[in-house]
């Protein structure tokens, strides 16, 4: 299926405003997920090899077209109905979680004009054992799957300048390629003395701000 299949298919799915529920979970119910991944990849791959090419003009049609298209969408409601945080709301209360909820969600999503909502402002435990708290903001429901919308044609562009030795936040990277690269500088031949770690935005915000205005830059 290629791109222009994919427009093809959102303007069928457009149609489902005036389906029941019935219709709706039917709908989300027989989506071949295996279809919908490869579509988006395939767009994500050529948004990469555009990106390593520096063609800004065919990245910006591909990242339009990525985040207009049917396959997309369903991908980025399927990911904020499946992820740990689907049974919490934000501040209209709404949740996805019926098969018809979510595609009446594919089917409104980033379209119109957009304004997010304000955050749901909750405090969670930091996990230190003493009973203290740090504050966490809880999207709506429609701003987490446009936040995924968008990410899934930005991500391409941002892994593909991005550092090589980054390992936080990174498709397909985690902690123990962090530990991986790690081990492996600190059994070269040339290896560091020292290992740095450092909560910078902690330091940035525990030290006054009036030392570095008067701090004389190198």
């Amino acid at each position: 299926m290629d791109e222009k299949e994919v427009f093809t298919s959102e303007k069928m799915t457009a149609n489902s405003n005036s389906f029941n529920n019935t219709a709706l979970t039917q709908q989300w119910k027989k989506t071949d997920w295996k279809v919908v991944n490869e579509t988006v990849n395939r767009i994500q791959t050529r948004i990469a090899k555009a990106t390593i090419s520096s063609n800004w003009k065919l990245i910006k049609d591909l990242q339009r077209m990525i985040v207009n298209s049917h396959h997309a969408k369903l991908l980025a409601v399927r990911k904020v109905t499946s992820n740990a945080g689907h049974k919490t709301a934000g501040v209209d209360g709404v949740l996805w979680e019926t098969p018809s909820s979510k595609m009446k969600a594919v089917i409104l999503l980033n379209k119109g004009k957009y304004k997010a909502k304000p955050l749901k402002r909750v405090e969670i435990d930091k996990g230190k054992g003493d009973g203290s708290t740090r504050p966490l903001g809880i999207p709506t429901m429609y701003d987490r799957a446009m936040q995924c919308l968008y990410a899934l044609a930005l991500d391409p562009v941002a892994d593909t300048l991005a550092d090589e030795d980054s390992y936080g936040f990174r498709i397909g990277r985690g902690a123990k390629d962090a530990e991986e690269q790690i081990y492996t500088c600190m059994n070269a031949y040339n290896k560091a003395e020292w290992v740095l770690d450092a909560d910078i935005k902690g330091f940035f915000g525990a030290t006054r701000s009036d030392f570095f205005r008067n701090c004389q830059w190198i």
